[in-house]
């Protein structure tokens, strides 16, 4: 999943493999080489990806759909513990038809 994750990560940043592999400091080759899913970057390189593109380790691997890190995460919850009332139920209504259009 690795492997479909960058790819997909570096298409939508617009930048060439040798261009990525440029910006980690390593070759073009190690770049396909993970593209391809023929090897995996270590847990350094992981964390060195994740940075660079500003997504969570757990997108990455394919864990979770979601790309935004955990620190994005928690000031969303900030913002959201600070809304009033009237707008969490409007906030939660909205995510219900966002559930059901999207069948999540």
């Amino acid at each position: 999943m690795i492997g479909e994750r960058l790819s997909e990560l570096r298409e939508d940043k617009g930048l060439s493999q040798q261009q990525l592999a440029d910006e980690l400091a390593i070759s073009v080759h190690t770049i396909s080489s993970y593209e391809r899913n023929k090897s995996n970057p270590d847990d350094e390189m992981k964390i060195k990806i994740s940075k660079f593109f500003n997504v969570s380790l757990d997108y990455l691997l394919g864990v979770t759909k979601n790309q935004a890190p955990a620190s994005q995460a928690k000031s969303r919850i900030i913002i959201l513990e600070n809304l009033p009332d009237v707008a969490i139920k409007e906030l939660d209504n909205f995510l219900i038809y966002l559930r059901k259009k999207y069948n999540v």
